[in-house]
């Protein structure tokens, strides 16, 4: 039995990046933590009812997700910057001295949005083996609608090197996927239930499966 810390910006990157990994995890018997960043609220310009709806879908998918525990930061939505980290990261640090992960799953470094590689960075922060020697593994997931749409520059490309198997747990992850109502379009939306098939169906062929989703390792300790 491992703990898992699964980090988002938003909810719906959780789902999009790693929602079949997730599941594996939690058929495996695996603790998962939720650690969801930002939150929107009445007096960013979001309706009551919409800030309702939002919590009742955080709730519906961490129960689908099995996850044990989630935190919420609160940050206000795509409104992140280098000054948040000042904050950030000794709360970040406090989830993790709670939760003590040996497996943690972050935003791509690199992603089109803002709030993402604000997250990452404060991410990065709480890694450092002396500090927390229980994390083993740090992985980056990829979010569609933002992954790809980076800027194509060598230091900023995702360079998948690490893959698992979903085929077993994909239909659940679009139904699940399907909570987030708002956030889904149709094709050639990129949040469409046709391209998160569609990237783990390509995922998968690359990893000899059927379906998959694609990691970037940034650290493997063997101990």
């Amino acid at each position: 039995m491992r703990n898992v810390v699964i980090i988002s910006a938003h909810p719906d990157d959780e789902v999009l990046g790693a929602g079949g990994t997730l599941l594996k995890h939690a058929v495996a018997g695996d603790n998962i933590y939720w650690l969801i960043i930002t939150n929107i609220a009445v007096n960013t310009g979001f309706s009551e009812e919409r800030v309702r709806s939002r919590q009742i879908e955080i709730e519906e998918v961490a129960k689908r997700l099995r996850i044990k525990k989630t935190f919420k930061l609160d940050y206000p939505t795509m409104s992140l910057s280098s000054s948040s980290l000042l904050t950030m990261v000794p709360e970040i640090s406090k989830v993790f001295e709670e939760t003590k992960p040996e497996i943690i799953y972050c935003l791509n470094r690199s992603d089109a949005h803002s709030d993402h590689r604000v997250v990452f960075d404060a991410v990065a922060s709480c890694t450092k083996s002396f500090r927390y020697p229980y994390i083993k593994r740090v992985l980056m997931y990829e979010c569609i609608s933002e992954t790809e749409f980076a800027p194509a520059l060598p230091e900023k490309a995702f360079i998948p090197n690490y893959y698992v198997d979903i085929s077993a747990y994909l239909e659940e992850k679009l139904d699940i996927m399907k909570l987030y109502a708002s956030e889904l379009g149709d094709h050639p939306f990129p949040r469409s239930l046709d391209n998160i098939k569609a990237l783990a169906h390509f995922r998968g062929a690359t990893a000899g499966v059927q379906y998959a989703e694609a990691f970037q390792l940034l650290k493997y300790i063997d101990k």
